[in-house]
């Protein structure tokens, strides 16, 4: 049985107490969705804020630290997400790789270190501009995959892989329906190649300037698997209306 659509919105660095009406604006709609598994992750401070404001939708740390505690002033590790009420957590954004000079190894790291505390994960992966021009992006992005992808007992079933293009997020742009299917079809492959037959089952997610007006054909690509929504998750119109293209998909 295939899995459900998947879309989360990332909300990144926003959000005050004043963004609990959209998260509950969310979770009531996204009640009438259940063919579609819809989560948000919003900042660290209003994590618990969100958990106890939604009932239906799951609620994710933004990135996490790969030691469950430490002198490590500013980070937020794992089993606080968890204990913040987290399901899941973003780790490897290109954000994180590009400002805080994360490496596959360190996004590998915090990747086993959710698992270890009970969360699932998205594991986010892309080839910048100037990359893609140069013909490499399938081999940057598979290079991407084969360091960062954790290995641990269990990891394929609680995770995913959300596909970012990194020349495509918050620029409007959005590469074509052949260059998104032929990218999610080569990470299927190497998520094969790395856990075996259950590589099959990880869903891949698109993302980089997903909205309501582009969602339906993209998430009606092969191997597309849902969607990890940046600024178009910061209000629940514009998020929900990706997540109803979601479910007319199956209808």
């Amino acid at each position: 049985m295939a899995a459900l659509p998947y879309i989360v919105g990332n909300w990144k660095m926003n959000g005050t107490r004043a963004m609990l009406n959209e998260a509950r604006a969310i979770d009531r709609s996204a009640a009438r969705f259940p063919k579609v598994q819809v989560g948000v992750a919003p900042p660290a401070t209003l994590l618990y804020r969100v958990r106890e404001a939604v009932e239906y939708i799951g609620v994710g740390g933004q990135d996490c630290h790969a030691r469950d505690n430490g002198a490590f002033t500013g980070d937020v590790s794992a089993p606080m997400l968890k204990d913040a009420g987290a399901d899941f957590t973003i780790v490897g954004h290109s954000e994180r790789r590009e400002y805080h000079s994360e490496s596959d190894a360190d996004v590998k790291a915090k990747a086993e270190a959710a698992l270890s505390a009970g969360l699932a994960v998205i594991l986010c992966v892309g080839e910048t501009e100037s990359q893609r021009d140069a013909g490499d992006a399938e081999a940057v992005v598979g290079s991407q995959l084969e360091g960062s992808s954790p290995r641990v007992d269990g990891a394929p079933e609680k995770l995913s892989v959300a596909y970012e293009p990194v020349w495509a997020i918050g620029t409007g742009r959005v590469p074509s329906v052949e260059d998104v299917a032929a990218m999610h079809k080569s990470i299927r492959a190497k998520l094969v190649a790395i856990y075996g037959s259950a590589g099959a089952d990880v869903r891949i997610l698109y993302g980089g300037s997903v909205k309501a007006e582009n969602a339906s054909e993209l998430l009606g690509i092969a191997d597309v698997g849902g969607a990890l929504v940046g600024g178009a998750s910061l209000t629940a119109e514009s998020f929900l209306a990706i997540v109803g293209a979601a479910a007319s998909l199956g209808d």
